[in-house]
């Protein structure tokens, strides 16, 4: 009873305290760029880029180009050398360890300033949810964060690891005691042992609170039925909050309605390794409050001009409701005018709330039609709803040279639940398509493309494949598109 109290005073507490920044969110961003520009003044990228000179956002857009990693590189490399003060004071506390499409392993760095960032946004995420719903009651029972391993290795004395797994060193003191897996489960490098043993510690537990990304946490579900023959919702009386991020959620709700037995509440998260950007802040309804006051100066691209040669970059000040941006940073870790390859829409102004529409490098524009991910996950979210059907996982790809007849989108799919019919559920499919995006429709009636065919893969086909490139488990996941055959050819030869 007294944690279910002191929760719910903190949750007030911190939820008057956000507001502030909540109801002024233009001021709070100004402040951040200024403080952001001051305190890197002097660093190496600083004096490269005339922060001296700079008195407003102007002379920032003069000064500071957009860059992805490989831009950044050379300065990473100066870091990861021992250099002090390249793209930010002092040294790193950390380097996030992640691995890209383009840039193999990336190194990330975390500084004193900008860790503390991702520990209270999480936090703030689940206050949030006690106060918006007056729910604490998971506080009761165990809490489980399927994560990557938290064992961390050293260069030039700085530590580096998955971001999941530094994270795991933050767990505070009130929770430690109710936090699953064990220290020793979670150092588990092999993702399956790993779930294996995480079953095992887990099954007589009072679990209430589950968190990770979907594809994964369907992974623990499923072997936690085969081990029990009760759906997850009977063996954990209890469990009443998800958490997840990373991937959008909603093609995965009919699955894990039908793994748990129930409906329970969940929290969507929007983190990465180069900082913590938004969570959902109104339970069950669309959008993610973007954090304004979290280290992190925002600017943005629309993502249908990211190619020209000098795109005009946005501030929040400027941004409009409904348009894909290309999400740009610049941060208290050192990363400056930073793509980091996510698009988003705002689907609120006041205040700003964001939905995480795909990668800008996860496309199919083979004919001009530039579909994106959350058009795919959209169309496929409304066609399972409306033929009661469950997909495990899906990714799409263009099939540009067919044996026969006119090219065509390929949709690969393993089903949990076949349709009746799989031809009328393609048919329905191609029609939600056609609907999200205008220029697939007109390909579709000048007889460019002819309809979406469906491609069943087999059992856990996407789990080999993800085994077998190294990223089964943790914080990867599979894309929901592409625009080349390299995957969808993966998958059909397992």
């Amino acid at each position: 009873m007294i944690k279910l109290l002191a929760a719910k005073l903190f949750a007030k507490i911190i939820h008057h305290k956000n507001q502030k920044w909540i109801d002024n969110p233009l001021d709070y961003q100004k402040k951040t760029f200024y403080n952001l520009i001051k305190k890197a003044t002097d660093t190496d990228f600083g004096k490269d880029h005339n922060f001296h000179k700079i008195k407003d956002y102007a002379d920032f857009q003069a000064e500071v180009p957009v860059r992805d990693y490989e831009g950044l590189r050379p300065y990473v490399e100066k870091m990861l050398s021992g250099k002090a003060s390249v793209l930010w004071p002092g040294k790193p506390l950390y380097y996030a360890k992640t691995s890209g499409t383009t840039s193999g392993v990336k190194y990330i760095p975390l500084s004193k300033a900008s860790m503390p960032t991702h520990i209270r946004a999480a936090r703030d995420a689940l206050l949030n949810y006690i106060y918006k719903t007056g729910n604490a009651d998971f506080v009761k029972g165990k809490q489980i964060f399927l994560q990557g391993s938290p064992i961390l290795e050293k260069t030039k004395g700085i530590n580096y690891g998955r971001l999941s797994g530094i994270v795991a060193h933050y767990v505070p003191k009130y929770l430690q005691k109710s936090r699953m897996p064990s220290w020793e489960t979670n150092c588990i490098e092999d993702w399956e042992k790993k779930v294996d043993a995480i079953v095992e510690e887990t099954f007589s537990e009072n679990m209430s609170l589950i968190a990770g990304i979907p594809s994964w946490v369907q992974m623990y579900f499923e072997k936690l039925i085969e081990r029990s023959n009760l759906s997850v919702g009977e063996m954990f009386k209890n469990f009443s909050l998800f958490v997840y991020g990373g991937v959008n959620y909603e093609p995965y709700r009919p699955l894990f309605e039908k793994l748990i037995g129930r409906t329970v509440d969940s929290i969507e998260l929007f983190p990465a390794s180069e900082g913590f950007f938004a969570y959902q802040d109104v339970p069950g309804e669309r959008g993610l409050l973007l954090l304004v006051d979290n280290g992190i100066f925002y600017e943005f691209i629309k993502a249908d001009n990211f190619r020209e040669k000098n795109p005009k970059r946005y501030t929040l000040a400027q941004v409009e409701l409904e348009i894909n941006y290309v999400l740009i940073l610049s941060t208290t870790a050192g990363l400056w005018g930073y793509n980091i390859g996510d698009t988003v829409k705002f689907v609120s102004l006041s205040p700003f709330r964001i939905v995480v529409t795909g990668r800008i490098k996860h496309y199919i524009s083979a004919f001009g039609e530039h579909v994106i991910g959350k058009e795919v996950e959209t169309a496929m979210e409304e066609v399972c709803r409306s033929t009661a059907t469950r997909v495990k996982e899906f990714t799409v790809a263009p099939q540009i040279d067919p044996k026969d007849g006119l090219p065509f989108h390929e949709w690969l799919i393993e089903f949990e639940d076949f349709p009746d019919e799989i031809d009328q559920f393609a048919a329905l499919l191609d029609k939600k398509m056609q609907k999200q995006n205008a220029y697939y429709e007109d390909l579709i009636r000048g007889k460019v493309l002819r309809s979406l065919v469906i491609t069943e893969v087999a059992p856990s086909a996407f789990q080999s494949y993800m085994k077998s490139i190294g990223k089964l488990g943790g914080q990867n996941k599979i894309p929901r598109l592409s625009n080349d055959r390299k995957i969808a050819d993966e998958l059909q030869i397992k």
